[in-house]
């Protein structure tokens, strides 16, 4: 009998007649989280609980406070389809404003009564069945699906700089921003030269006595501007076709660049790269500065910095821009290979993330007890960035080698939820386990990073996107495919176990 023949159509596939009762975990409260929570609702599953390490909904906009934040989508492309918001302030949102929309999305939509705050999922098991949960609380929970909504970009990455420790004043990651340290009229030292060490050198230069900002590598910098919207603009957002339009505007732009970023030879690509230098060329008057400030890669090789005033902030009289090497920290501040010691009163390590880790720490035990460790021991991978071989019935959002250095997230973890929840169908009626087949995940993967060596993360950078192997463990292919990838499962590509029997049907 085939895997289909016990079934009748539905959603594309063959189903039971029977409903089954799924009990679902969604791990974390961010974006993805919040919109798992609403769309499950949606579609009638009713029973699951959302488990929240941290005291609020947000995610990275809960834990990221740092002067500065902002986000590098435009805002009216950081929302989610079905919660457009009119009231953005300006084009590329403050975090405080970011975090206080998923705040109000994940308010009216009724997912805090749902989640379970400062309570942290430390391990899933999957043993007869079902997903067995603890908690760091000691709560356990049996469920039937686990929905992993655990972010990227969270776990801070320390530099690896001998005598961190030993620094006598403030000292923190970005991520873990440190309220108390005063700023004002201090010496400031800033590790770091991506996203969030432009947006804190915009936000800071003009409250401290100085500013030293340590480079490892010079960023492309793309300018644009972020003037608050005007009375009339918001007025004009009030009207739903009015932001519709705007979204599918900027959805089009934004695709544009997905496009390039996956050809380096690409016109896309060069236009890019036209406009970055552009803004070196006309924006930094020093010409010493200027080059120590001008990539030797490609423009968007690593993730492209946008920024209305970056290039003014570093030309400040009180912003020095360190480019020699860093030898050690000392109690007094840091020691350059020059043998300059920097003073400093505070230093910030603006230095990312483990863009790697995706559900670890958390412990996860498959099938026959394979771990998540022994699973990824050479990297992460996932089947379309969503499940992974001897997993069953554990989904990811935004997981391994999805795009998440090309598209808007929202919009990426809107269309994999939609993928989803035609799995959760299949488990709804009649399926008890769905996971990827091994060999089709590794030709999809062997696939995926032949594609990846013509993007332009392979043009001759170092970044967060390239794996161990130097593969960039991202999308390789435009916006189009992907869509297309998650419009409906291709069913041949799972191994799927009957209620009554646990292999393959």
């Amino acid at each position: 009998m085939s895997n289909r023949t016990l079934s009748s159509i539905r959603f594309g596939v063959m189903t039971t007649d029977s409903q089954r009762h799924l009990r679902i975990a969604i791990i974390g409260a961010g974006m993805a989280g919040i919109l798992s929570a609403i769309k499950l609702t949606e579609a009638g599953y009713t029973d699951f609980t959302v488990y929240e390490k941290g005291d609020s909904v947000g995610g990275t906009w809960r834990e990221n406070t740092y002067p500065g934040l902002a986000c590098d989508v435009p805002s009216q492309l950081y929302s989610y389809s079905f919660a457009p918001n009119p009231n953005w302030t300006q084009p590329y949102s403050r975090g405080s404003e970011i975090q206080a929309y998923f705040t109000g999305v994940a308010q009216e939509r009724g997912v805090i009564e749902r989640t379970r705050f400062n309570d942290e999922v430390k391990s899933c098991e999957f043993a007869d069945g079902k997903w067995h949960l603890v908690t760091a609380n000691g709560h356990e929970d049996v469920v039937d699906v686990v929905i992993a909504a655990t972010g990227v970009l969270h776990h801070p990455s320390m530099p690896d700089i001998a005598g961190l420790e030993s620094f006598g004043g403030k000292s923190f990651h970005s991520a873990r921003w440190d309220h108390d340290a005063v700023l004002d009229g201090a010496r400031v030292g800033l590790i770091g030269t991506g996203s969030t060490g432009v947006q804190i050198v915009s936000a800071i230069h003009d409250r401290v006595e100085r500013l030293d900002v340590f480079q490892r590598t010079a960023q492309w910098v793309l300018q644009m501007p972020n003037e608050p919207f005007t009375s009339e603009e918001l007025e004009g957002h009030q009207d739903l076709d009015v932001l519709r339009d705007n979204h599918e505007k900027l959805s089009v732009a934004f695709r544009r660049f997905s496009n390039a970023v996956i050809d380096a030879e690409s016109e896309e690509t060069a236009v890019i790269g036209a406009a970055c230098l552009f803004n070196l060329e006309q924006n930094v008057a020093d010409p010493e500065l200027r080059e120590r400030l001008r990539p030797t890669y490609t423009a968007a090789c690593k993730r492209l910095i946008i920024s209305p005033d970056f290039y003014e902030a570093m030309q400040h009289e009180n912003v020095v821009l360190v480019t020699d090497h860093i030898a050690e920290i000392v109690p007094q501040g840091v020691r350059t290979d020059d043998g300059v010691v920097h003073e400093l009163d505070v230093l910030v390590l603006a230095t990312g993330f483990h863009a790697d880790y995706f559900v670890r720490p958390m412990k996860v035990i498959g099938r026959d007890g394979v771990t998540i460790d022994e699973a990824w021991k050479d990297r992460p991978l996932a089947y379309l960035s969503i499940a992974m071989p001897d997993f069953p019935n554990f989904f990811m959002l935004n997981g391994p080698n999805g795009p998440v250095g090309n598209f808007s997230l929202i919009e990426v973890a809107e269309m994999q939820f939609a993928y989803i929840e035609q799995l959760l169908a299949e488990l709804s009626n009649g399926t008890a386990e769905i996971s990827p087949n091994r060999e089709v995940t590794l030709a999809c993967e062997a696939e995926r990073a032949a594609a990846a060596a013509k993007t332009v993360w392979m043009t001759g950078c170092n970044s967060w996107y390239l794996d161990d192997r130097g593969i960039p463990a991202t999308w390789p292919w435009p916006f189009d495919r992907f869509r297309d990838a998650m419009a409906k499962p291709n069913w041949e590509a799972f191994d799927l176990v009957s209620a009554t029997q646990r292999g393959p049907r």
